[in-house]
């Protein structure tokens, strides 16, 4: 990256800038090359300066949230890596009046974790998205991959989301019936930036809501491997068949490459157990796709975003 460059990415960001970063700092695998820049954008104005900068240079921009769901290969991102921040990480209630008594509108950026979404409605009473404790994303990533389980999706709570969108950076507002929400999948232009986004939740005791999220922690912990590194499921679920399954079937639960390994308690999980590098982690999921596709002929397709 030129010295010019630097400076004006600098300057545009106020300063907000890291230079060759490795990704391992900012996925859940903790792996990942270097990155060429990575931005902490604070708010609406200067993520539009940012883009409408990286759009004219011709660089390209990938949007990190927590890291989750993202595996960076070793050689890293020929690009600037974005993380929403400040104003575009926040969460907050808001009143509509055309909304049920027993209904209230929460607002979040899209660069607010899960987490804080999460503990918000509890603290306001507000509930319907405790299916979604123990996710380790942000509100746009959940989104743009309609995040779900306990046979819930976020896509099913969302009153509408602004996205920011084209070389021009407009800011475009969508309700509900305007989105195609589908399996993992909410149907967006290509490159767009979810912004944030609005949910209409219903009022409820927030005792009857703490035991919720205790119920859904509890079924994570039970069923998926904690104390590694990992970035969530794997492969998407085939229809009406599980990703889990068929890899186990496969033969390939407890399969290591390197340090990476496929999950001895759920085979769609792949987990660093110290020491892995992005190679392994892909070998793996060649492995599962190669495999799975011989015994069964069926392409898995990841529910993890592969950048290079």
């Amino acid at each position: 990256m030129k010295k010019d460059f630097k400076k004006r990415l600098l300057s545009i960001n106020r300063g907000m800038v890291r230079f060759q970063v490795s990704m391992s700092e900012y996925t859940t695998f903790r792996v990942g090359g270097p990155v060429e820049a990575l931005c902490r954008v604070q708010d609406i104005t200067a993520l539009r300066k940012l883009c409408a900068f990286l759009h004219i240079e011709g660089i390209p921009f990938l949007i990190v949230g927590r890291g989750s769901n993202l595996l960076v290969s070793d050689q890293g991102f020929e690009g600037v890596a974005i993380i929403l921040d400040g104003e575009l990480a926040r969460v907050n209630e808001y009143p509509d009046e055309g909304l049920d008594i027993a209904c209230s509108v929460v607002v979040a950026g899209g660069g607010a974790p899960i987490s804080d979404l999460i503990s918000f409605c509890r603290l306001k009473g507000l509930g319907g998205l405790e299916f979604l404790s123990g996710i380790p994303g942000t509100v746009g990533g959940a989104l743009y991959m309609n995040a779900g389980a306990f046979g819930e999706e976020i896509g099913s709570r969302v009153q509408g989301i602004r996205i920011l969108v084209g070389p021009e950076n407009r800011i475009v507002e969508f309700k509900k019936s305007d989105l195609s929400f589908s399996y993992r999948r909410l149907g967006i232009e290509k490159g767009a930036v979810i912004v944030g986004a609005s949910f209409v939740l219903t009022g409820k005791d927030k005792d009857v809501i703490g035991l919720r999220i205790a119920e859904y922690l509890k079924k994570r912990k039970k069923t998926q491997p904690t104390g590694y590194a990992s970035a969530g499921s794997v492969f998407k679920n085939p229809p009406g068949m599980y990703a889990a399954k068929l890899v186990q079937e496969a033969g390939l639960k407890g399969k290591r490459i390197g340090g990476a390994m496929i999950s001895e308690k759920h085979a769609n999980f792949i987990v660093n157990t110290g020491g892995a590098v992005a190679s392994d982690i892909i070998s793996l999921i060649d492995l599962c796709k190669n495999r799975v596709k011989e015994m069964a002929g069926i392409d898995l397709e990841t529910e993890i975003q592969i950048v290079s």
